[in-house]
């Protein structure tokens, strides 16, 4: 386990492989009862190795939303704008949160019209191994060069590429949306937080970030 990403011992594979659930970390019920959305452009843009696309930020409007928060900051690349409440509702969400990845790419598909357009991939182990990691990168690389984003379900703790730490330890979604460096690293679109709405992350610590859980990608 790599020293800068720090799980819970409850985060095992046995114990949560391939769940969701709500974030427990920077937004609190206070917060989220006064968190406005935001709107946020990101620029798109292919030199050699690196592609952003651009995102119609919006921040999740409660504690709970961050699957379909994050899920409409990804269609949004596509010029969609999508209701949250609606695919909330098409995804099973609660208080506790979207259940899995498995609940959101139907969702994804669904909007991006076409069946085949996303599938979800598991990385079911407690820290992702080379090939693992190999195949995520290849994966987010494709999605992005396709003009979608990728949407990742995550738990634990990371560190950006800027030295900021990210901290969910009851687990998160968030929509990957861009790359540099040929994919070793990516960009984050965080519905979170506003003031933390995008960074960029090593493909390596995301895919340690992503383990016990999955994404959904092209």
């Amino acid at each position: 386990m790599r020293t800068d990403l720090i799980r819970k011992t409850a985060l095992t594979a046995a114990g949560l492989a391939f769940t969701g659930g709500a974030i427990v970390g920077p937004i609190t019920a206070a917060y989220a009862a006064e968190a406005k959305p935001a709107s946020q452009t990101q620029s798109d843009r292919k030199p050699s190795g690196e592609r952003q696309l651009g995102v119609r930020y919006e921040a999740q409007p409660n504690f709970y939303y961050c699957g379909p928060a994050a899920t409409r900051n990804a269609l949004s690349v596509q010029g969609k704008n999508i209701n949250v409440d609606a695919m909330a509702k098409e995804m099973g969400t609660t208080e506790a949160g979207t259940n899995s990845i498995n609940d959101i790419t139907p969702v994804l598909n669904k909007e991006t019209g076409k069946n085949d357009a996303y599938r979800s991939v598991e990385i079911s182990t407690p820290d992702a191994d080379a090939k693992q990691t190999d195949k995520l990168r290849a994966d987010i690389v494709k999605t992005v060069d396709d003009g979608r984003a990728v949407v990742a379900n995550i738990a634990g703790t990371s560190t950006d590429t800027d030295g900021t730490t990210h901290s969910y330890e009851g687990g998160h979604y968030i929509s990957v949306v861009g790359y540099r460096d040929g994919g070793e690293t990516v960009k984050i679109a965080d519905s979170a937080n506003p003031n933390t709405a995008s960074y960029w992350i090593s493909v390596e610590h995301l895919a340690d970030w992503i383990a016990t859980r999955g994404y959904a990608t092209s």
